[in-house]
């Protein structure tokens, strides 16, 4: 079918130019690309520890990233949650990045929480010749988000949350007219957790939920440049609780993820020379050869992203990711934890393997985790211990379970 399809693109493409023509194909990454990717980084230990999932998981302080609407399940009044995430650690020092969450639930149906995320790209020293001093740059990116969640039924809530995204790349010391770029954008998410049901050696109960995350306009540095799309993201999980006694508790997570950001195309000119090179006058132009243009708005491009892949349906496929975590907890004291995050080669090749412990004294959770690569590309994240801090006010305010 491919072949019949370059046939005709090839006759239509002749008949306009009359003149015999070779289409040449470009070589083009098949990896989505997105502003702003620092938010698709896992920023709190106990997610990072079960393979970056989150949106179907027990409610925690950093619900925030994930799934918005667990807040009005939480069993504490409120909290702080505190994180800090080495990045390229093998590399630099002073690559990082740290969250701040606060979470309050209002009333037995609703619950609102905000939070800062900060990321730092480092200092970027600047030495124009031997003798002028050196200037430094501090390039970062930001995000302030507010949410609401309500219950909407027993064992159902949702959520809203809204979010301003600043990102401060370009230097002004290379560049007097640079400036930070921002955007705003939406999350929507559900979640749903089941009765406690008895069973035949256990008591067990079901957790589902779904998010929307990043919707908002494209991101762009200045008039003439280039607009880029946040990462929008679609989150779909379940997880089920083993209660084995008053004891132990085995939490068992799956979770699929996919960007709604539309595919590259492949690309392609029109050869009218025969000398395989691209004239740089515009005479023989770039084509869409498969896929489809990413030149659309961040609305139209969330609904393209489920059909625009040049692969066709096998490669609309391998944009999903997966991951599986396991937490076992005891006494609601310490948690153990394993995870296995998949995403396919083609698109990103991120493969990797995750450990993380947690402890509880009173009313401080502690939790730490630890990433193994299992790609032949190395994560940015690898050998890397990740810590979160989160202290609980009002604990076993509201009784859920």
């Amino acid at each position: 079918m491919r072949k019949y399809a370059l046939a005709i693109i090839t006759l239509t493409i002749y008949n306009l130019s009359s003149a015999q023509e070779t289409i040449i194909f470009d070589n083009q990454s098949k990896v989505i690309t997105t502003g702003v990717p620092f938010l698709l980084i896992a920023a709190d230990a106990r997610a990072a520890g079960m393979g970056d999932i989150g949106v179907a998981t027990s409610v925690d302080a950093f619900s925030q990233q994930w799934n918005q609407s667990k807040y009005a399940f939480s069993e504490t009044k409120s909290g702080i949650a505190v994180s800090y995430t080495p990045y390229l650690s093998k590399l630099v020092n002073d690559i990082f990045l740290g969250n701040v969450s606060y979470f309050n639930r209002i009333n037995e149906g609703s619950a609102f929480a905000v939070s800062f995320k900060y990321f730092s790209l480092g200092e970027i020293e600047l030495v124009q010749d031997e003798n002028s001093s050196p200037l430094i740059a501090q390039p970062n990116e930001m995000t302030i988000d507010a949410s609401y969640a309500l219950r909407l039924g027993t064992q159902f809530s949702m959520a809203v949350g809204l979010r301003y995204l600043r990102s401060d790349l370009k230097i002004q010391a290379l560049d007097n007219s640079a400036e930070a770029a921002s955007s705003v954008a939406a999350d929507i998410s559900g979640f749903y957790q089941s009765e406690e049901q008895a069973y035949d050696s256990f008591n067990g109960r079901t957790r589902l939920g779904f998010a929307i995350q990043n919707i908002g306009p494209k991101i762009k540095y200045d008039d003439a440049g280039r607009e880029s799309f946040l990462p929008t993201t679609l989150r779909l999980g379940g997880g089920f609780d083993f209660i084995f006694d008053e004891y132990n508790t085995l939490a068992l997570t799956g979770e699929v993820t996919k960007l709604l950001v539309p595919s590259p195309p492949v690309l392609g000119y029109v050869d009218l020379d025969g000398n395989q090179k691209q004239a740089t006058d515009g005479s023989e132009p770039t084509i869409i050869v498969e896929g489809k243009s990413q030149d659309v708005n961040f609305l139209k491009g969330m609904f393209q992203s489920f059909s625009d892949a040049p692969g066709g349906f096998r490669e609309e496929l391998k944009e999903f990711t997966w991951a599986l975590g396991a937490e076992y907890q005891y006494q609601d004291s310490f948690a153990f934890r394993a995870g296995y995050f998949n995403e396919s080669d083609e698109k990103g090749a991120r493969k990797f393997f995750a450990l993380g412990a947690g402890f509880k004294y009173t009313t401080i959770n502690i939790d730490m985790s630890y990433l193994f690569s299992a790609s032949k590309v190395q994560s940015p994240l690898e050998n890397t211990l990740r810590f979160s801090l989160t202290f609980n006010f009002g604990d076993k305010t509201y009784r859920e379970y």
